[in-house]
């Protein structure tokens, strides 16, 4: 198995390839920000592009889509390749995806119109007109989305690998669909806005071993809603965090049987929320064992990683290693002093071979 992890500015963007049978099968995690497939400010294509049009070239496919959740560094790399790329849904063989009328229909609820994502395709090359239409409506219409609902303790396959899923579970969705307005101020948009990266690592650990320091969890809706999951493949597993809130992903791997003393053993964990000190606790880091932590972010916007995160890893474990995807924050993010209190592991990795 390979995993790339694309450069998506302050977002996300995995592409999973295997072979199954001899055939080559591709799972392409979330699109990043916009400019992750293309820029019109400076014409550039971005890496998602990139892959796309490898993929297209090599006659292979994107088995399956996963969009985790709306947030616009998760989502809008997409809405940019379906609007620019009138043969996308040619390339793409299934979607998961919980759109707002998917979850209201599955709640029994009514729609939040604020939950629905519009495209803008072109429907004459000669005119250049937009047809506006609705994210969910393009997948069904080009018939590559089974509106399946994707929801905690299922167990699924695809193309031979098997995918447990961690969030989000039923309380999530119904928090998503009653209480999300896309209005300034979300807080997935305020999680860990101002950066630490100032202050060492020693003196994050000392703060978090006090006895009555308090771990305040993110309270985005958006980021609750996300689908997180361990990918299983040759008895080898993979966490993908997305944005999801930690307390509840340690109460599924606990249903699964993990505890602290019987951790979840995986070859890699996508950090969840781009390092957020409010999206990974002390208790979700107990529960997992792995030498490898991805970081996916350019700091932009937000500030992230918040280095308490990076603390808190490797307070739990010293030996860990952090996979970077953009250098800059790789060199600034740990301070000299850093460097010669912990044998610190920090990489640039575009890819990863398991």
């Amino acid at each position: 198995m390979k995993i790339k992890f694309l450069q998506a500015g302050n977002g996300d963007s995995f592409l999973i390839s295997f072979l199954e049978n001899d055939k080559m099968r591709n799972i392409l995690v979330d699109g990043g920000i916009k400019q992750t497939y293309y820029s019109s400010s400076t014409n550039v294509n971005g890496e998602l592009y990139l892959e796309i049009d490898a993929i297209r070239k090599r006659g292979e496919s994107i088995d399956l889509l996963i969009l985790t959740h709306i947030d616009n560094d998760h989502i809008c790399g997409l809405l940019k390749w379906f609007e620019l790329d009138n043969k996308a849904h040619e390339l793409v063989k299934n979607v998961w995806f919980n759109s707002g009328k998917l979850i209201a229909t599955y709640l029994n609820e009514p729609e939040n119109e604020d939950l629905r994502v519009g495209l803008k395709i072109f429907s004459d090359s000669q005119t250049g007109v937009h047809e506006a239409i609705e994210y969910e409506n393009y997948l069904i219409e080009k018939g590559i989305w089974d509106k399946k609902i994707i929801i905690q303790g299922q167990e699924l396959e695809e193309c031979g690998i098997k995918i447990q899923i961690l969030s989000p579970n039923e309380a999530q969705l119904k928090r998503l669909l009653n209480e999300y307005k896309d209005k300034t101020g979300d807080p997935a948009y305020t999680a860990g806005k101002e950066k630490d990266w100032d202050k060492n690592l020693k003196d994050f650990i000392e703060e978090e071993n006090r006895y009555d320091y308090k771990f305040n969890q993110d309270t985005s809706v958006k980021n609750g809603s996300s689908i997180s999951f361990i990918l299983t493949l040759d008895n080898k597993r993979f966490l993908f965090l997305a944005d999801s809130h930690p307390k509840g992903i340690v109460k599924q791997l606990k249903t699964f049987g993990y505890s602290k003393d019987n951790p979840l053993e995986v070859e890699v964990m996508k950090v969840s929320h781009h390092g957020s000190k409010a999206n990974t606790n002390k208790e979700l880091l107990e529960i997992i064992k792995t030498e490898n932590y991805i970081i996916s972010t350019d700091s932009s916007g937000h500030n992230h990683p918040n280095k308490r995160t990076l603390a808190r890893i490797l307070n739990v474990n010293p030996n860990a290693v952090f996979h970077f995807n953009y250098e800059h924050v790789r060199n600034e993010v740990f301070s000299a002093q850093d460097r010669q209190d912990f044998q610190i592991k920090a990489r640039i990795t575009k890819e990863l071979d398991f």
